[in-house]
């Protein structure tokens, strides 16, 4: 895939970018940009994909609610991935045009993407790529929020086949609110890592 003009668009939007044709190499790069930080991570299959967390708990402090010592429950890690110093999360859906959508259930990954971190890294496949934001937004709903409730095991419609969104009023429902960043928010540096491979969903 040519990267070209969604790295153009996100720039313009003022993220940095960087540009992998494998999941190892992003891995690789990941690992000798974080050091000696404390690094938080949203739920993300992409993340356990890369593997990213093993590694940079060599050397960081890294709070993932994937990665639970005994006794931890994931309330406990959500407020401290919330402060940590970085911040890894995958997206639902990105368009060409620059708009970064995400849909949540508890929250906790949308709301620590906003706000708290001196760098956020958002590692996206191609798969993830869409032509425009309605595209994106679709993308989210209608295929990576229902395969992430059929991995969960959720009781709701989309999980049965993990085919599209149903706007259910199922008490597991897993998408409970939306972000949308139309620009990069000012608070905190943000570097997007394109991946020429799928990743996630």
């Amino acid at each position: 895939m040519n990267f070209d003009t969604i790295k153009n668009n996100l720039l313009a939007h003022g993220y940095s970018v960087s540009c992998f044709e494998t999941a190892r190499e992003a891995a690789d790069y990941l690992d000798g940009a974080i050091d000696g930080k404390t690094v938080g991570m949203g739920g993300s299959v992409t993340l356990q994909e890369l593997g990213i967390c093993d590694r940079l708990a060599t050397h960081n402090q890294v709070y993932s609610h994937a990665r639970l010592a005994p006794g931890q429950t994931a309330a406990d890690i959500f407020p401290l991935a919330a402060r940590a110093q970085v911040y890894l999360s995958s997206v639902n859906g990105i368009a060409e045009t620059g708009e970064i959508v995400n849909i949540d259930g508890n929250c906790n990954r949308i709301s620590a993407m906003c706000f708290g971190h001196e760098k956020v890294y958002l590692i996206v496949g191609s798969n993830k790529i869409a032509p425009d934001y309605d595209a994106a937004l679709w993308r989210a709903r209608n295929i990576a929020a229902p395969k992430n409730a059929k991995r969960l095991g959720k009781n709701t419609p989309c999980a049965k086949e993990a085919d599209r969104c149903y706007n259910c009023n199922s008490p597991e429902r897993i998408c409970r609110a939306l972000s949308v960043f139309w620009e990069r928010p000012r608070a905190c540096q943000f570097e997007v890592i394109l991946v020429n491979e799928a990743l996630g969903y």
